[in-house]
């Protein structure tokens, strides 16, 4: 299979194209063209790519492919990782047409963010978002890139007060109350949980801002979760690491917590 060319001239700043009846006039700003073209494929990808592979895909001169991606990072529409050399949708993308997606298109959006934060954390790393009064979904998922990983299938659902997530959802809700106790009582934990240390460790989520499940939801499994608020100060979603259990001590989870927390706080900018 032939190589995408690459066109290696000195790009000109403008192209003269020709309209629908065979008139000429219409204008196209080829920088402009070739930026549209890096968004659209960097959105489509949902994975960060490199600036040489994006310029050999879209045949792009790999200069002016370069400048054009430095440009974007400026303007907040593209994110770049230093430590992997890639490039990814920004923020400020999301930004710029929020008016105009639905909610399942800004999850579409946070996707390579997830996959970034499996990548530099090292972990599965799991989006679960409110469905009701009582249930919670993975709306998206990001497997961490190592040999031995954990698999959370998208659009699993739990007890909205299972797991770590669940754990933050209960910071919301009055834990005395009947209907909240016959929740708890019904869900099928992994280990027994007594609910007096369940409602400690769901006051101890709501001082620090993130949660842990160790076990409880799979034996073997450790969670930590952190909440995504809407402007109405609701948890409507939560993003969850989930790692082995002693595959960090608890320096490290505290670690992942706080990365959790700081993600969670940009990741609301693209979900509302």
């Amino acid at each position: 299979m032939a190589s995408p060319k690459i066109d290696n001239s000195t790009p000109s700043a403008t192209d003269t194209v020709e309209t629908a009846d065979g008139q000429k006039g219409a204008v196209s700003v080829k920088p402009v063209s070739n930026a549209i073209r890096i968004l659209r494929h960097l959105s489509q990808a949902g994975t960060p790519e490199r600036s040489v592979d994006l310029a050999r895909i879209l045949g792009i001169n790999p200069s002016t492919c370069f400048n054009i991606l430095r440009t974007l990072v400026m303007e907040d529409v593209v994110d770049f990782n230093p430590l992997s050399k890639r490039y990814s949708a920004g923020l400020g993308l999301a930004r710029l047409v929020e008016q105009l997606v639905t909610q399942g298109q800004r999850v579409q959006f946070a996707k390579p963010l997830l996959q970034d934060l499996a990548a530099r954390l090292r972990v599965t790393v799991t989006l679960w978002r409110r469905m009701g009064a009582d249930r919670i979904v993975i709306v998206s998922s990001a497997a961490s890139p190592t040999d031995v990983r954990i698999d959370m299938a998208e659009g699993q659902r739990l007890p909205i007060l299972m797991g770590a997530s669940g754990r933050l959802f209960a910071t919301q809700v009055d834990m005395d109350e009947a209907r909240v106790r016959e929740g708890f009582d019904a869900i099928r934990w992994a280990r027994p949980l007594p609910m007096e240390v369940y409602r400690d460790e769901v006051a101890l989520a709501a001082e620090r801002g993130w949660a842990v499940d160790d076990g409880y939801f799979s034996v073997g499994i450790l969670a930590i979760a952190a909440p995504v608020y809407s402007p109405a100060g609701n948890i409507d979603f939560t993003v969850s690491a989930v790692l082995f259990r002693g595959q960090r001590d608890e320096h490290g989870i505290e670690d992942i917590g706080r990365a959790l927390v700081e993600f969670c706080a940009e990741l609301g900018k693209v979900l509302f």
